[in-house]
């Protein structure tokens, strides 16, 4: 099974950023350095070890890996404004990581997941200089109806009236009339509590928030990396139950990017398929580079 605890060389390393350090998991590339890192941005309640299952294989494929915490998320402190989560805010957190990265001579190869996606094409939108753009089960906007957004509009007034420890009971009493959730093991679950409890409120509200309100900005990011000559990848499953996976192939057409749909598979391919997501991202990320 593949998961948050999945095995991997990276090392726990914090970076510098604007509002404390940034929490990481750094995993040096593995024999032939090919001079890029990817840096991998985690969705709406989601950390670096999301990433576990992708850290050594990329390392071994000649890329360092770096798979932070957001502000606000897990071991990262975060600033206490709401709105200081949206998008194009956390965007240009990450572009200043991104710009330290490529100071330092990397080519940085960029990937967000869910909400991570739009922070990642915030990032690019405030600058960053990147080589490569991968939007995971991300969307062209807000989160659309359903069982996700339901979630969120609900979670909000819990958060917002109890706390987070009120608002992580209400999250496991409805995870656990799912049959898959009673074969996740305990340590697993004991984690997702954990993360969940220990990020910031003002963080879930305001990324929350963002997850309902983002605009349609497809348009502007693709004039960006137009100009800027940045290649681009969307990919997701095609049973992802956020953003549909037809969305998502209009997104990649608008934005001129290479399209990639992952059968069997719903909104977390880095967990649920990161052989098939690695055998489709590898390839192009080394076309990229080349």
């Amino acid at each position: 099974m593949h998961s948050q605890f999945s095995p991997h060389r990276a090392q726990r390393v914090d970076l510098p950023g604007r509002h404390g350090p940034i929490a990481a998991l750094h995993a040096p590339a593995a024999g032939r350095d090919l001079g890029a890192t990817a840096l991998l941005v985690p969705g709406y309640t989601g950390s670096k070890e999301d990433f576990a299952p992708l850290l050594d294989p990329i390392a071994d494929a000649g890329v360092e890996a770096v798979a932070i915490d957001l502000p606000g998320q897990y071991e990262s402190p975060g600033p206490p404004a709401e709105a200081d989560y949206r998008p194009e805010v956390l965007g240009s957190v990450v572009a200043e990581l991104v710009a330290k990265l490529a100071a330092e001579g990397r080519r940085v190869l960029l990937l967000g997941h869910s909400f991570g996606g739009l922070v990642a094409r915030g990032a690019v939108l405030a600058g960053a200089p990147v080589s490569g753009l991968t939007l995971m089960a991300s969307g062209p906007s807000e989160l659309p109806p359903g069982a996700r957004r339901t979630a969120l509009d609900y979670g909000e007034i819990v958060l917002r009236e109890q706390g987070v420890e009120a608002s992580q009971q209400v999250n496991e009493t409805r995870l656990a009339l799912n049959p898959n959730w009673r074969t996740v093991p305990q340590e697993l679950k004991d984690f997702y509590r954990e993360r969940f409890v220990r990020s910031s409120p003002a963080g879930l509200l305001g990324m929350g928030e963002a997850l309902r309100t983002e605009p349609d900005l497809v348009a502007k990011l693709a004039r960006v990396m137009r100009s800027a000559g940045i290649p681009c990848l969307v990919v997701c499953g095609d049973l992802d139950d956020a953003w549909s996976a037809a969305s998502q192939r209009d997104m990649a057409e608008r934005l001129d990017a290479d399209f990639a749909v992952l059968s069997g598979v719903m909104h977390n391919p880095n967990t649920e398929a990161p052989e098939a997501l690695l055998a489709t991202v590898l390839p192009t990320w080394r076309a990229w580079l080349a």
